[in-house]
């Protein structure tokens, strides 16, 4: 019966996620490669993982160091060397998408190649005809109790010009026509998991009354207007105030 690698925590502490162009090299667990996964695969065959910083030295691979992520899990952390290697497009290596669904893929792996997907957000600067801002006071997530933009994470299959339309719909009730102006789009990383964001804030005119507004009052307890300089100085989302300072600079 094969070993598994987790398990016995016998995984390295440190290995480099190698990836070109939508691929990515898999060792076996002496560090032999390019190995390749089987999509579907469940039957405890031998564990493929990244390899580490002395076997890629070994494979006379050079790389650029790009990031360094913390994988954490209850048998220990794992330092995961993000990079991209200096050789041309390697064919025989794996693809990222066909790793996610061999369970013989070591989980550091999956998780690290998970981490890589970019988290989509829309949102929209709502103005008025005297140029405040409305914005609304959040009653779960990450911004509990702080005023952000309306808007939110996309759908799978949606274009942001859809999803902070439909995310203003739920949030506010309010049903908006956007700008033809185009998006403010900001990206970041905020901490050591390796996990991207990407913002698109769209604009949008409306020259209603508060009163009119139906809050679905689960997920927004206030709707408010600010000017512009008052709305940055509320907010707290980074793209939010990223989105605002666009506007003072105008």
């Amino acid at each position: 019966m094969t070993t598994n690698v987790l398990d016995q925590n016998m995984h390295p502490d440190s290995v480099v996620y190698l990836e070109h162009d939508g691929k990515v090299l898999l060792v076996d667990d002496l560090g032999n490669g390019p190995c390749l996964p089987t999509k579907g695969r469940d039957d405890g065959g031998e564990i493929l993982r990244f390899p580490t910083p002395k076997e890629v030295k070994s494979l006379g691979i050079e790389f650029t160091t790009k990031m360094s992520l913390s994988i954490r899990f209850d048998s220990g952390t794992y330092e995961v060397i993000k990079a991209y290697p200096k050789i041309g497009w390697p064919k025989d290596w794996a693809w990222k998408d066909d790793c996610i669904s061999d369970d013989c893929v070591h989980p550091v792996v999956r998780e690290s190649i998970y981490r890589s997907l970019h988290r989509l957000v829309s949102k929209v600067m709502i103005q008025n005809s005297d140029g405040d801002v409305l914005m609304a006071k959040v009653e779960r997530g990450h911004f509990h109790g702080f005023w952000t933009l309306p808007g939110g994470y996309m759908d799978h299959d949606e274009h942001p010009t859809i999803g902070c339309v439909r995310e203003t719909l739920e949030e506010l009730g309010l049903d908006i026509v956007l700008d033809s102006s185009e998006p403010i789009i900001t990206q970041r990383i905020f901490n050591n998991e390796g996990i991207s964001f990407v913002s698109f804030t769209y604009r949008s005119t409306w020259d209603g009354m508060l009163s009119e507004l139906n809050l679905q009052t689960e997920e927004i307890s206030e709707a408010k207007w600010f000017d512009v300089r008052e709305a940055h100085a509320q907010a707290v989302s980074y793209f939010d105030k990223q989105a605002l300072r666009s506007i003072l600079n105008e």
